[in-house]
Parts: structure tokens; C-alpha cells; sequence
């Protein structure tokens, strides 16, 4: 599985990355910026992302209009529903408007911060990544 972690905060990257590293190949990004520019490569290289991690608030691009961006350029990819990135948003915001508006651009779930391994991997389970 290939994995892409966005998050700004360097503690948290760091512990994503922990966490996952045993799930697959991960990538990270410290900016909206610097994700959206690793999910271009990872497609231009023909290995795209099979989850993606996306902190909301992030400088350069936030995690909202990284999401918008990537659904956008798989509908122009015409990549099926199978084909496309399961993307969880990661937030420290109880804010039911942030969160409607993630679900709003197709996002696939979200998880809480502070982390919880078993619930980020209950989470990956739930969205159906494998």
C-alpha cells in the first residue's frame, strides 16, 4: 500500500508516520502545497496513492482544497470509484461545518486528533482500504 501523510505539525507527522510505516510505503508532506505536488508525481510515476492523510489546516493549501484538488483531477483522470485515493482528513477541530465540508468535497472519512493507532487503523479498515 502506498500512503501519503499530510500534516504540518512535525510531532504528528512523526507519529503518523510510526504508525503507518508498518501499513506501507509512506510518503509525508508538511504542506498542502508539497502534498498536492506528491500525489501529481506519485500519478505521474504510475504508483498513485491508495490512502491519502490530510491535516485541515496546513499553510500554502489547506487539507479542503488539497481534497478538492485531487477529486477534481480523478474525475478529469476518469478514475473509477476503485481507482481513486481513500483519503481520511485529520483535524484537532470539533467543528461539525469543518467536517460536513470535508464530506462535501468526498472525502472518505476522518479521524481526531490527538491520534489513537487503534483508532486510525479501525478507521483505515472502515473506508475499505487494504
Amino acid at each position: 500500500m502506498r500512503i501519503l501523510i499530510a500534516e504540518d505539525d512535525f510531532y504528528s507527522r512523526k507519529l503518523m508516520l510510526a504508525y503507518l510505516s508498518v501499513a506501507g510505503e509512506c510518503d509525508v508532506a508538511a504542506n498542502g502545497q508539497e502534498a498536492w505536488d506528491a500525489y501529481l508525481d506519485a500519478h505521474d510515476e504510475g504508483k498513485p496513492y491508495d490512502l491519502i492523510c490530510l491535516d485541515i489546516m496546513m499553510p500554502e493549501m489547506d487539507g479542503q482544497e488539497v481534497l478538492g484538488k485531487i477529486r477534481e483531477d480523478e474525475d478529469r483522470r476518469q478514475l473509477g470509484r476503485y481507482a481513486r485515493a481513500k483519503i481520511l482528513m485529520v483535524t484537532a477541530l470539533d467543528e461539525m461545518k469543518v467536517i460536513m465540508s470535508s464530506f462535501h468535497s468526498l472525502c472518505d472519512g476522518y479521524v481526531m486528533k490527538p491520534l489513537e493507532k487503534e483508532s486510525l487503523f479501525a478507521k483505515i479498515r472502515e473506508i475499505g482500504v487494504r
